[in-house]
């Protein structure tokens, strides 16, 4: 009863992506294959294009891939944070199954 009540205020009447946590939504596809393209084309441009460097490319792909984990890392410790703050507990991948 109040699950279903703490569901309709939270949720607004949304259901959840029964089992697959929203990674293969519509927003994964439309971030992956729409807005990352300007990405796509400056990398192959480092490797393809004229002139080409392909020192300066593996430069730029290593900044690239730093500045991604960095982005990753912080979230889950930020997850990992509000985990323990705000829900009393380590999320489930490190802590026990459903905190």
């Amino acid at each position: 009863m109040i699950s279903d009540t703490l569901a309709t205020v939270l949720y607004h009447g949304y259901e959840g992506t029964q089992g697959w946590t929203g990674f293969p939504n519509e927003g994964t596809w439309i971030i992956f294959a729409v807005i990352l393209v300007p990405i796509y084309v400056m990398l192959v441009a480092w490797f393809v294009g004229t002139p080409r460097n392909t020192t300066t490319g593996l430069l730029g792909v290593t900044y690239l891939v730093g500045i991604a984990t960095t982005m990753w890392v912080s979230m889950l410790v930020l997850t990992i944070i509000i985990g323990l703050v705000f829900y009393g507990g380590i999320p489930e991948p490190f802590g026990d199954p459903g905190l």
